[in-house]
């Protein structure tokens, strides 16, 4: 007996030195923290906590000093005696540190303070206290991304004056920019599910470097729920679920994910079902945007019906399904591979703006909707741990998606409903490497190549015989295709600052075969091949560690896809888009510097000011076809339009913003952004940008307890006078708010918003909140639908 007890300390000293766990867990409501990394100050030694929070430090013994880090979370640097006195660790959130780690700005992780570009991390405890609609609405409530909404099954960012196919948008490292991308506004970040989302980085300024053709003015990167593997024998069962019901449309949404992890295997699924009714305006603001009348057909015939309450945009409802299933398996700590499905579909939705127009008196469309938006993803992921060789890490992600979309629109008593069908399927490939090749050097690099082929087809249906005929397609059927190489390389000459450069090349091609039996284009066939050189350079100096300045000069490149070269498409009432086969690339030239200051642990300031030069610009211009200025187009005579490289334009702005954290719990916050934009027009004048929005912006005041977080908050737009709007935008009058001399005009406005979240049970939380208290009447600036009046929500979320 005596050499048992004498075995029993010998036991657990061998225990605390060779297997020392501990458990690491959010201050606030102490849940676990997966994803916490601890590292010796050299950084030659890491560990980092599982989904249950925990993590094996003995191979950290002997270390001066550990830092612990985590997005979201302040840094804590502790002796490994301190960090093993207690089983559990705390971490506070916060939003004051220069240690964030980012993936979107080179596809690898990096410390947010090596990174020259600006960049904006969203993580999960951030979506569910926001509880947004969309992802659409995610990235609105940032304050750094401006949100157009043509309807209300919609969202089209715009970062530092530009939208639609100068911006790009991944999922999971994969681009979902395709060939029919247009100028206009696109709702396809529509397609992402916000509660599968895990983190979002926007990253601000060209990216096409590592990203390619449309990454001009920003690139936002979305990632999906990780599947969790197991350290221990027993599976690991992880998930969540959600129900919420928010007033201003009567939506209802459920949502779960449940996943299961083993040791080397692991899968996680999740579903979202949302379904939205017709959508409730404020009761203060512009009479301009009432709904007073609406179009139904009836006895055969489109009559226009008085809305018995035109502060409910009739028509408005949408409904959509999201679908996410993901499959890891790691053999070993050299490799990982993972498979990921995603799906997403909406109900039809009516492009609420043309809706609103009027001819003669009467509405000028009886139908005007989009057939259901569709996108499936089928991802293949490898990575690859070497400690020798050309490459430290691998990653390969073969891609395959398909997306669908239609426009069926009918004139207001007219018999003939035109339906126009468009598919793509994409392919693509990735090879991302990133060696170090010494302490100070560190070089990124990769390939990739893109596939797209576009399929257009056009029916014409008379609604009273039900007969249907071919109609003219909006595109060409068209292939396009990239190819790309790329090198990026990071150079710290001392621990304070960060040199990086890169440059791409990448060769385009596009092929599109022509119908004439519609139009008689003086051309069958059009064949584009070219190539591009972008680059950057950028510096990051800290002269402390919570002090950083930066400068960056990176070019960005868009060439022609199918959208700007083929297109037919009335763009406003008495015009018509055609194709061009003459287009080249628009090039980008950006320079931006930034400075970022942490006072102590509780205050950060930063300032970010930019100046963009867009030259060969693809727009809008007069046109001749076959010699023609204005053809019949859908039984109208329109002026002749086309896509040319035709001008330049430049945007400047400043994005500035603090972050406050007080004694008792208490945090102030801001963000505000302010660009102005001009465009050369065919004169030779220049006029303000079309996509350059409004001075905009959030602010918070919150409040945080043990299990409590309140946040009331206003996130406001300046007005956007007559004489500042773009000329296209001039001619909107059935969008805009009428000024006193009868010209459209955007006015400014501001909502109020409160939201609190509650930890009932260590798994079950309650979130609730009113957006817009006063109940303004308010649309955002080249918005077709006005936004929603007071609305509560209420949502109640499960977490195991």
């Amino acid at each position: 007996m005596k050499k048992i007890y004498s075995i029993v300390p010998l036991l657990l000293a061998y225990c605390f030195v060779f297997g020392q766990t501990i458990t690491i867990q959010n201050q606030e409501d102490l849940h676990p923290l997966e994803g916490v990394i601890l590292t010796t100050t050299n950084s030659l030694t890491t560990a980092t906590t599982n989904a249950r929070g925990q993590v094996d430090v003995s191979a950290l013994a002997g270390a001066d000093t550990i830092v612990v880090q985590r997005l979201g979370y302040g840094t804590k640097a502790v002796a490994y005696t301190q960090l093993t006195s207690q089983p559990q660790f705390y971490l506070t959130a916060t939003n004051i540190t220069l240690d964030g780690v980012v993936i979107g700005a080179s596809r690898w992780e990096e410390t947010r303070s090596e990174v020259p570009n600006k960049v904006v991390s969203l993580n999960q405890r951030f979506i569910e206290l926001q509880q947004p609609q969309t992802t659409a609405d995610l990235l609105a409530q940032s304050g750094e991304v401006f949100i157009q909404k043509s309807q209300y099954g919609g969202g089209s960012p715009i970062i530092r004056g530009f939208a639609t196919n100068r911006l790009l948008l991944t999922i999971d490292g994969v681009r979902m920019n395709t060939a029919i991308f247009r100028s206009g506004n696109v709702q396809n970040i529509l397609s992402l599910d916000a509660f599968a989302t895990e983190r979002v980085d926007v990253i601000f300024g060209p990216g096409s470097v590592i990203y390619g053709s449309d990454a001009i003015a920003g690139v936002m990167s979305f990632y999906t729920l990780t599947p969790k593997l197991s350290t221990t024998a027993d599976p690991l069962v992880f998930g969540s679920a959600t129900t919420r019901y928010s007033s201003a449309a009567n939506e209802m949404t459920g949502h779960f994910d449940v996943g299961v992890g083993w040791k080397k295997f692991s899968m996680v699924t999740s579903f979202t079902y949302s379904n939205f009714g017709d959508l409730r305006m404020g009761t203060k603001g512009p009479d301009e945007y009432l709904r007073n009348e609406y179009v139904v057909r009836m006895d055969s015939i489109d009559r226009v019906l008085t809305n018995d309450d035109p502060l409910v945009q009739r028509n408005s409802r949408y409904s959509q399904i999201n679908l996410l299933q993901k499959l890891r398996f790691k053999p070993n700590e050299k490799w990982d591979f993972g498979y990921t499905f995603q799906y997403s579909t909406t109900s039809s939705y009516n492009r609420y703006d043309r809706l609103l127009r009027y001819r003669r008196g009467l509405p000028r469309s009886a139908e005007w909707y989009y057939g259901p938006q569709e996108w499936m993803m089928n991802l293949l992921s490898i990575t690859n741990t070497m400690t020798k060789g050309p490459y430290d890490q691998m990653t390969i992600r073969l891609a395959h998606q398909r997306f669908g979309e239609s426009r069926i629109d009918r004139d207001f008593n007219d018999s003939e409903r035109r339906t126009r069908v468009e598919e793509v399927i994409a392919l693509s490939a990735n090879i991302d490497f990133v060696k170090r090749l010494a302490f100070k050097h560190k070089l990124y690099y990769g390939l990739e190549g893109v596939f797209n082929d576009v399929t257009s087809t056009g029916t014409d249906q008379d609604i009273v015989t039900g007969d249907i005929i071919n109609g003219p397609a909006r595109y060409p059927q068209s292939t396009w295709s990239s190819y790309a190489v790329y090198a990026s390389y990071q150079y710290k000459p001392i621990t304070k600052l960060a040199i990086s450069a890169g440059v791409r090349y990448s060769h385009y091609v596009l092929d599109a075969k022509f119908d004439t039996t519609f139009y008689p284009f003086p051309y069958t066939t059009a064949n584009l091949s070219n190539g591009a050189v972008s680059g950057n350079v950028g510096v990051v100096y800290n002269p402390t560690p919570k002090w950083a300045i930066s400068a960056n000069f990176s070019t960005g490149f868009r060439a022609p896809n199918v959208d700007d070269l083929g297109k037919v498409f009335d763009s406003e009432p008495g015009a018509v888009i055609v194709p061009n086969p003459d287009l080249s690339t628009e090039f980008a030239y950006n320079f931006e510097v930034g400075a970022t200051k942490v006072f102590g642990d509780f205050l950060e300031v930063d300032v970010t000011g930019f100046y963009t030069i867009l030259q060969n610009a693809m727009v809008r211009r007069d046109f001749t076809l076959n010699g023609l200025d204005s053809i019949f187009y859908d039984g109208e005579l329109s002026k002749v339009l086309a896509i040319q490289n035709a001008a330049s334009a430049t945007v400047y702005g400043i994005q500035a913003g603090f972050s406050l954290t007080l004694p008792k719990g208490i945090g102030l916050s801001s963000r505000v952004n302010w660009q102005y934009g001009e465009e050369e027009l065919d004169n030779g004048e220049v006029a303000p940008l079309r996509h350059a929005a409004p001075l905009f912006g959030v602010s918070h005041i919150t409040y945080t307890a043990r299990k409590l977080h309140l946040d009331l908050y206003a996130m406001y737009s300046t007005e956007v006078s007559f004489e500042d709007m773009a000329p296209e935008e001039q001619g909107k009058m059935e969008i805009y708010a009428v000024d006193e001399n009868g010209n459209p005009y955007s006015p400014a406005w501001y909502t109020l918003n409160f939201k609190a979240s509650y930890q009932l049970t260590d798994f079950l939380a309650i979130t609730a909140g009113v957006e817009n208290l006063t109940d303004v009447r308010y649309r955002p600036y080249s918005s077709g639908i006005v936004s929603p009046g007071r609305n509560f929500i209420l949502a109640l979320r499960a977490h195991f």
